[in-house]
């Protein structure tokens, strides 16, 4: 018999059975509680509740451990491209040499969308936020592929959405930021990888095409496979939420993108160099807003520092921090706003405030500071945040759908408005 815990209420004993991870994680299987119990739980934002068992991603934020289908995110980006893990994310192992190049040529023959999606792309003005756009594009392919509303495919069909998918979103994502920019869209070129033929799509023109540097490209496609998966955030959770009604795949993935827009979720890069912007305007004081970093009754936060999950160091960026001054150095780039992210960044490794509260530069921080360099305006951020994690939310759509005891997610709640009241005419309010 399996572990089990004792819940005493109402002088009644409930046996509540533990489930174990491979990883040696425990969970109370709450399932049938309210069944036997008449109780539900209460866990605002989810902290301390599993909605799922998966078998994707393994994180534990107190060892600073992010692992793939059982790889450590460190070997992942030095020795894998963005590609190879997505086909690791999805199908469950790393891929052969036959199976990598087949998955390669099968995406980059899906990269072109359909040309009635510039006919909406020409409706949003050029202020509309690029994740807005995204999400709204990702949503109406729906409409160009009507089968994918079909929850019955058979596995085929699915795994063609998919890839359709990988293909498409960096053409649509790169599209958006055109519209941002007012520029001409770029088409896919054959013959580019899946980085480089994003980097073409959004810095080329018809006049003339940009020098893709190999070590930009290389940053980029770190990026891409450190922001891949994170467990049951809550753009992944998203995504699960609304496939779990049977939505299609773009709609679900349009849900994720959406969530994924928010500030305490994706756009954390983007509130970095926005801080960083405001300290420069402010005179450049690094040590000033040091002091308000540590004033407990100053409500100024320093961005990108630290992390809600990793309580010791974030892995991911202890890997994009090499990538970050690679760029650094290979561009050449003399920016006041990035000498104050490097200042910043000295102070947080060395100061015992920051070393002991485990305040160290997060992955945000970084992609912040690649970005910037690269010129890519801060509202494209999270929009390369969601090309990234793509490959993670299909994962755990595909796991969802699989999955023989999948319902509709419907979570329960504790209702504190009015008790029952009678009815008032209006002529007596």
């Amino acid at each position: 018999m399996g572990k089990k815990a004792e819940l005493h209420y109402d002088g009644k004993v409930f046996d509540i059975p533990v489930v174990t991870g491979t990883e040696n994680e425990n969970a109370l299987d709450i399932s049938k509680l309210r069944e036997e119990s008449g109780l539900i739980t209460l866990d605002k934002g989810f902290k301390n509740t599993g909605s799922t068992e998966s078998a994707i991603t393994f994180l534990n934020g107190e060892q600073g451990i992010l692992r793939y289908r059982g790889y450590s995110i460190e070997e992942l980006a030095e020795k894998s491209s963005f590609l190879e893990v997505s086909w690791l994310l999805i199908y469950g192992e790393l891929p052969t040499a036959e199976e990598l190049e087949k998955f390669t040529n099968d995406i980059s023959a899906h990269t072109l969308v359909h040309e009635d999606v510039k006919s909406i792309l020409d409706g949003y003005p050029s202020k509309a936020h690029p994740m807005g756009v995204l999400s709204s594009l990702v949503s109406s392919l729906t409409a160009f592929y009507p089968k994918s509303l079909d929850p019955n495919r058979s596995k085929e069909q699915i795994n063609g959405t998919i890839i359709r998918f990988i293909a498409k979103l960096p053409t649509l994502a790169a599209w958006s930021f055109k519209n941002r920019m007012r520029q001409p869209i770029v088409y896919p070129k054959k013959g580019l990888n899946y980085t480089a033929n994003f980097l073409h799509m959004m810095f080329d023109l018809p006049t003339h095409d940009t020098d893709i540097n190999p070590v930009v490209e290389k940053a980029i496609d770190k990026l891409l496979i450190l922001h891949a998966d994170h467990e049951q955030n809550c753009s992944a959770a998203t995504v699960r939420i609304v496939g779990s009604s049977h939505a299609s795949l773009y709609a679900s993935v349009s849900a994720g993108v959406a969530a994924l827009w928010g500030p305490l979720h994706g756009g954390a890069n983007q509130a970095v160099i926005e801080m960083l912007e405001e300290i420069k305007a402010d005179g450049g004081n690094i040590d000033k807003y040091v002091a308000k970093a540590k004033d407990k009754t100053d409500s100024f936060r320093l961005m990108g520092f630290g992390h809600r999950v990793y309580k010791n160091f974030d892995p991911r960026a202890l890997i994009i921090k090499k990538a970050a001054d690679d760029v650094l150095t290979e561009l050449g780039i003399e920016d006041p706003v990035l000498d104050i992210a490097m200042k910043l960044e000295k102070v947080a490794l060395n100061d015992e405030y920051f070393k002991e509260r485990s305040l160290y530069p997060n992955v945000d921080f970084y992609s912040g500071i690649i970005y910037r360099a690269l010129g890519i305006p801060v509202e494209m951020f999270p929009v390369l945040f969601a090309i990234a994690r793509t490959s993670g939310w299909l994962s755990h759509w595909e796991e969802m759908r699989n999955d023989p005891e999948l319902r509709i997610a419907r979570p329960r709640q504790i209702y504190t408005g009015y008790p029952d009241r009678d009815y008032v005419n209006i002529d007596s309010r």
